[in-house]
């Protein structure tokens, strides 16, 4: 099998979220835990950080990743969806797994599969790909970011050193609930036993939410926000953010360089911060230099992009994955701060979205192009 014939397996024979919405979501986790038995419990072979939240987890887990990267552990990192290429999902040290592994493992999984009958969702078998591969690749950690939801997602097998939930938005309200605290206790659903959790944004909505689950499962609970925040920033030459940073009201970093652009990245440094803090306390070896070269070389070590990415200038081309109220709004603030003669604004949505409330967001000064991606979804 070659790498075209292994991405039309999981693309058009599988069950796309991306592509078809929710008739693509599983409400348990037995398929996962069935596929897990099959390749032999590969997520028990390597230590984890589960992290979850509307807004703000995949940049957080890059963050992370970063960071243990350049502290010298080997580090996969679990994400989506992809923007480009299907190999972003999965990667080891920031290098994607090759298309012969992804090849190799979709044919194995077509050949001997014991388990057709269940029919798996693509993100369910794409979590086993990415557990199996870092398996195989003799990871010291990987960081697990949940798809959607938390409770009922397929990365929630896990049993973490660290949970983080970034922050609750309304997304997905339905399938995850359509207020604050119900989406709250689904995110919350990744809490496990004695595991510490750090929320990344408070909400009196949500608050008692996590104090809560927390208090049942015996996880120590921490708000990011409670103790780190970014009170200033600016650029350097190569167009890095320098933060300056409180903790606890004091100032605690000067000019803290960040490679990812976009002020909403102030909402989840936060968020980073305090997790390392806690990484730190279980005895990973993580030094305030490794820090922070790994937040001035996100992009560099984890190959990040979609996050206010530059495309081009002479006219400044920006492009971002916002894609619910929260985002948009980070985005439209974003537009505002930057400085622009005309607004050509491209514009492509889900049909699973408020449309009228994201459009309302828009500002109204620029020249819309609206465009629709070839999936059912769209």
């Amino acid at each position: 099998m070659n790498y075209s014939d292994a991405i039309d397996f999981l693309f058009n024979r599988l069950p796309v979220f991306q592509r078809i919405g929710p008739a693509a979501y599983k409400d348990n986790l037995d398929n996962t835990v069935l596929l897990d038995n099959l390749y032999g419990n590969p997520h028990k072979k390597f230590k984890t950080i589960h992290v979850a939240g509307t807004n703000g987890k995949g940049s957080v887990s890059h963050m992370i990743a970063a960071a243990l990267q350049a502290a010298g552990y080997r580090t996969g990192l679990y994400t989506s969806p992809h923007l480009k290429d299907f190999r972003e999902r999965i990667r080891v040290n920031g290098e994607m797994i090759t298309e012969e592994e992804v090849s190799e493992w979709v044919e194995d999984f077509i050949i001997n599969n014991e388990l057709w009958n269940i029919e798996p969702s693509f993100f369910e078998l794409t979590v086993a790909m990415a557990f199996d591969y870092f398996a195989k690749e003799a990871v010291d950690v990987a960081v697990i970011e949940a798809g959607l939801g938390g409770r009922l997602d397929s990365t929630n097998i896990i049993q973490p050193e660290l949970c983080v939930i970034t922050n609750i938005g309304m997304d997905h309200t339905d399938l995850l609930g359509n207020t604050l605290e119900l989406i709250a206790g689904e995110k919350a659903g990744i809490i496990k036993d004695g595991v510490p959790v750090v929320i990344g944004s408070t909400l009196p909505e949500t608050r008692h939410v996590f104090e809560e689950t927390a208090a049942i499962k015996l996880a120590p609970l921490f708000f990011a926000d409670r103790e780190y925040s970014v009170v200033y920033g600016t650029t350097d030459l190569n167009g890095n953010q320098l933060l300056r940073v409180d903790k606890n009201g004091k100032r605690y970093f000067d000019a803290l360089t960040l490679d990812l652009k976009g002020i909403y990245q102030w909402l989840n440094i936060p968020t980073v911060l305090k997790s390392v803090d806690l990484l730190r306390e279980m005895q990973w070896k993580i030094s305030d230099e490794q820090l922070f070269y790994a937040l001035a070389n996100v992009r560099k070590i984890t190959g990040l992009t979609g996050r206010w990415q530059i495309l081009g200038y002479n006219p400044l081309q920006v492009c971002d994955t916002a894609h619910n109220a929260e985002g948009m709004k980070e985005v439209v603030a974003q537009i505002r701060q930057t400085p622009h003669d005309k607004l050509h604004f491209v514009l492509g949505l889900v049909k699973d979205k408020n449309h009228k409330k994201l459009i309302q967001l828009l500002p109204a000064d620029a020249e819309y192009y609206f465009t629709k991606a070839d999936i059912p979804r769209a």
